[in-house]
């Protein structure tokens, strides 16, 4: 399937920016369920960014902008052709970190026992049976709802309360699998929605990597394995580290921020 996307970010602030530095991960790379056929990123100061690769192998621009402004746009938007490969990317070994940093407890992933408890439903011999298991125990017990928790909630806050988004789910199923040494991590990407709306922000999902198949795609808030409906844009350890955008910034006073996310598939004369 090849699909369009266009995410735009919009900042406004209630006083002009002092000065601001931002990371830039909003470059998609081609890998086995994937082939990015165009791509541009437009922002205030992309011409003169430093690119480079994370440790987690996301391409990074790296902005600055020392002129005073009160509104920041930033669009990334391209065209990528996708392949359903039922979830499983195999073994990358291109991949930056190897697979035993995606063991590494962050404060957004640490467990405790409720979260113990559900990682039993993967500790059983077929691992990929164990981990469908874990994804539908945890969509049973976090209803996906939009506004109850905070951007970087928890795992455990997020299963205390019982609701949250796909960041959230992301979360609680990565506690787990880290829970009983499975080596998971977090993905921050695209989803085309069934009827081709738009999107309020990106989507999320989680990667487990299983000895002998390599890296595995479940997206707990949908209760499937990635398709050829979905564009992998960031990976790591947590939704900070694989935020599409990082920064800090002097001045500005109050920021507000606005995300509009669309993605489409190609019209049938651009696929030929």
């Amino acid at each position: 399937m090849r699909l369009t996307v266009r995410h735009i970010t919009r900042y406004r602030y209630d006083a002009p920016l002092a000065n601001a530095m931002q990371q830039l991960r909003l470059t998609p790379e081609s890998g086995p369920s994937q082939r990015v056929v165009e791509w541009a990123i437009e922002a205030p100061g992309i011409e003169r960014a430093t690119t480079y690769k994370d440790a987690f192998g996301n391409r990074v621009h790296m902005v600055s902008r020392g002129e005073p402004v009160e509104d920041v746009e930033i669009t990334a938007s391209g065209v990528v052709e996708t392949t359903d490969t039922n979830g499983i990317l195999g073994h990358e070994p291109d991949a930056g970190a190897p697979p035993r940093i995606y063991t590494r407890v962050t404060p957004l992933t640490q467990s405790n026992q409720a979260i113990r408890k559900l990682a039993t439903h993967a500790e059983g011999h077929d691992k990929i049976a164990g981990f469908h298991a874990l994804m539908h125990a945890i969509r049973e017990k976090v209803d996906y709802k939009v506004g109850v928790t905070e951007t970087h909630a928890t795992a455990t806050s997020a299963l205390a309360a019982g609701e949250g988004v796909c960041q959230d789910h992301a979360h609680i199923f990565i506690a787990a699998a880290r829970s009983i040494g499975v080596p998971a991590r977090y993905v921050s990407g695209y989803l085309l929605l069934e009827d081709e709306q738009a999107s309020e922000a990106h989507h999320a999902w989680a990667e487990v990597f299983i000895n002998g198949l390599g890296w595995t795609a479940f997206d707990i808030s949908n209760a499937i394995c990635p398709t050829d409906r979905y564009i992998r844009l960031t990976v790591g350890l947590d939704s900070r580290s694989a935020a599409p955008i990082r920064g800090i910034r002097f001045g500005g006073l109050e920021e507000n921020l606005h995300v509009e996310v669309e993605v489409a598939q190609a019209a049938l004369q651009q696929q030929q």
